[in-house]
């Protein structure tokens, strides 16, 4: 039997699929759409909701595995796992695909608990990309400190980002925090002109916050700028949007996030 899928664009994984790729910014998302393979038949439904946490691994998952490995033999399956949604999530990457017992339909997309609004799909994609924040190479970051310092987060940043500008608006407004700036051009070739500039400016911090909080361009300058391990290390970390901030308990998110948003996330990594 031929799959059907519901597919919302996430690059890495609708290039896997055949389909056009998602713009590199986490600030966009275009709206989900149905695909079918079986003739006369309309595709399910593309969200699905409910009001239950993830269960742990079942034997059913391997056989589920098993059947999507078949029929998608470019992708490789990280984990499977029944949901009490009626559906099974299969994590490619870090990204989350729902499928029903028999792998004759796929879905991508967010999974909402209805009862309490959660993302579940985004929950899960940060677990599943928790890495330990002593890890971070930290000489090819900006640090910044504001108070005190002794709360730490990292953000993954393009120039030419509008939500990591409204982030950055929103960063200045914490205190007692360390700032890790991984600038991070994947937009544009002017991305990278922006980022050679402030990295070889005289004070590369203010540099940074004179573009995103206030609009003011970087002079030109020339050094021997990482600008390819930037990229290579937000590859690595399979950073796929920008903004993507780390915290000290090793767990990210991705896009703006309000005040208090952060001083939550930021407790919580305590």
């Amino acid at each position: 039997m031929k799959a059907r899928f519901a597919v919302m664009g996430l690059g890495f994984l609708l290039a896997s699929l055949g389909l056009p790729g998602a713009a590199a910014q986490a600030q966009q998302a275009p709206q989900d759409k149905v695909y079918s393979t079986q003739p006369g038949q309309a595709a399910a439904a593309d969200k699905v909701y409910g009001t239950r946490s993830l269960q742990p691994d079942d034997p059913a998952a391997d056989e589920v595995r098993k059947r999507f490995k078949l029929r998608f033999t470019d992708m490789e399956v990280v984990a499977v796992k029944r949901t009490p949604y009626g559906l099974f999530e299969v994590q490619v990457g870090t990204d989350m695909i729902y499928t029903d017992e028999g792998v004759t339909w796929v879905m991508l997309g967010p999974l909402i608990d209805a009862a309490t609004r959660r993302d579940v799909t985004r929950a899960n994609q940060e677990r599943a990309s928790a890495m330990a924040f002593s890890e971070l190479p930290l000489d090819l970051a900006l640090r910044q400190v504001q108070g005190k310092g002794t709360r730490k987060l990292a953000v993954f940043e393009d120039p030419n980002c509008g939500y990591c500008k409204q982030l950055r608006q929103t960063l200045k407004q914490l205190d007692d925090v360390t700032i890790y700036t991984f600038m991070y051009p994947i937009l544009s070739p002017d991305s990278n002109r922006k980022v050679r500039d402030v990295w070889c400016a005289d004070d590369p911090g203010k540099s940074w916050d004179d573009w995103m909080l206030s609009g003011q361009r970087p002079s030109a300058a020339q050094c021997d700028a990482p600008v390819d391990a930037m990229v290579a290390l937000g590859r690595r970390l399979m950073v796929r949007g920008t903004p993507t901030v780390f915290f000290e308990n090793g767990t990210r998110a991705s896009g703006a996030m309000s005040l208090d948003q952060l001083k939550a996330r930021l407790q919580a990594a305590r």
